[in-house]
């Protein structure tokens, strides 16, 4: 009798570390789907910009600094090999943005061009959906940080390989989307 709830209890134990398990992988898989759509967007950032650069390279030839800043952060981004590198160099590139708007301010011509404009409007509605992905992907991270810290899964969590997966924290000069005025 004793070796039979020896037993039951052994096998509620194995039920519930499998369920605790499945939990722990849905939530990273969760976790890895959300960055896919942050990295998907700014992937389509990284393709508008250079469009943005050669047009404004024509009306504001002299400002190459702004243009030079545009294009370094933009390699940043594909020399980046992981998140963390990715979300650096995504700050960089939304500063590096920031300026590019402000030169496209001073060049009336330039924000008159149609291919801009439109450019410009492409660019803002994508930094409006990376901000969105972020607060998704933030979202996703702190309830799989949160399972796996919590109890019972902190017995488990290192043991299964399940680590503590990092938020996307932008710096204060880089959490307003570039602005794009005509």
């Amino acid at each position: 009798m004793t070796g039979l709830i020896v037993a039951a209890v052994a096998a509620c134990a194995v039920v519930a570390l499998i369920v605790l398990y499945n939990n722990m992988v849905k939530l990273r898989n969760k976790v890895d789907n959300a960055w896919s759509q942050v990295d998907v967007q700014m992937q389509r950032r990284f393709d508008l910009i250079p469009n943005m650069v050669e047009t404004a390279k024509g009306y504001a030839a002299h400002e190459s600094k702004t243009l030079e800043g545009v294009t370094a952060a933009r390699s940043a981004f594909t020399t980046a090999t992981d998140a963390r590198g990715k979300m650096a160099a995504d700050t960089a590139l939304t500063g590096a943005l920031r300026g590019l708007f402000a030169v496209s301010e001073a060049y009336p011509e330039l924000k008159a061009d149609e291919n801009f404009r439109q450019l410009s409007a492409e660019l803002s509605d994508t930094e409006d959906k990376i901000s969105y992905m972020r607060q998704s992907y933030n979202d996703t991270v702190m309830k799989y940080n949160t399972a796996i810290q919590t109890f019972p899964a902190v017995l488990f969590a290192k043991m299964f390989g399940f680590e503590e997966r990092e938020s996307f924290d932008a710096v204060a000069a880089a959490s307003d989307a570039p602005r794009v005025s005509f």
